[in-house]
């Protein structure tokens, strides 16, 4: 019986080794602030910013900027996504429902908003860890409102830190020139 199950478990090891490693956001699924799937491969042909925010954070007026960038550039297929995470001082609010309550009624969010994640170290959320491992550990987050821009073909283009706004002219010239892209 032991043997058996050494084997199975062996064999389960391969396949998961085996499995190719993902390279595109297309390939992640997240769940939205609301529970329900949030297939990112909806996101074909868009350029997105994948952003981890707080609400209970110093950076948290980016927000308004995030809301501002997605509205100025929606219409061109271009999206922000909200990922809240407590990662960072714990600056997130317990419940995906006190965190959309909050989102909607102090900044208006009607961008997509997924559910609460860890998004650095060994349990980040899968789309974190491929982020990280794709650009480098350094360009993982660091604090609260990081960001990562995801060009149409659901690579990854760049990451900005904390400090760099949405609206700031590095940001609105990456996406600007991402949307141009074929």
């Amino acid at each position: 019986m032991m043997k058996t199950f050494a084997l199975a478990a062996a064999a389960m090891t391969a396949l998961v080794a085996a499995a190719p490693a993902p390279t595109s956001l297309h390939q992640f699924t997240l769940k939205t602030i609301d529970g329900k799937p949030m297939p990112l491969a909806q996101y074909k042909g868009k350029v997105v910013l994948l952003v981890n925010t707080a609400s209970m954070c110093g950076f948290t007026p980016q927000y308004e900027g995030l809301q501002a960038l997605h509205d100025s550039y929606k219409a061109k297929g271009f999206t922000v996504i909200g990922v809240p995470s407590g990662d960072f001082g714990d600056q997130e609010f317990a419940s995906n429902g006190e965190v959309k309550q909050f989102c909607e009624s102090k900044f208006g969010i009607k961008f997509p908003m997924a559910e609460k994640a860890v998004v650095k170290g060994p349990k980040a959320i899968p789309l974190y860890k491929w982020a990280a491992n794709t650009l480098g550990e350094d360009k993982a987050p660091q604090w609260n409102f990081h960001k990562y821009l995801i060009g149409k073909d659901g690579k990854l283009i760049a990451a900005f830190d904390t400090r760099t706004t949405p609206t700031s002219p590095q940001v609105t010239a990456a996406v600007q020139k991402a949307l141009a892209s074929n």
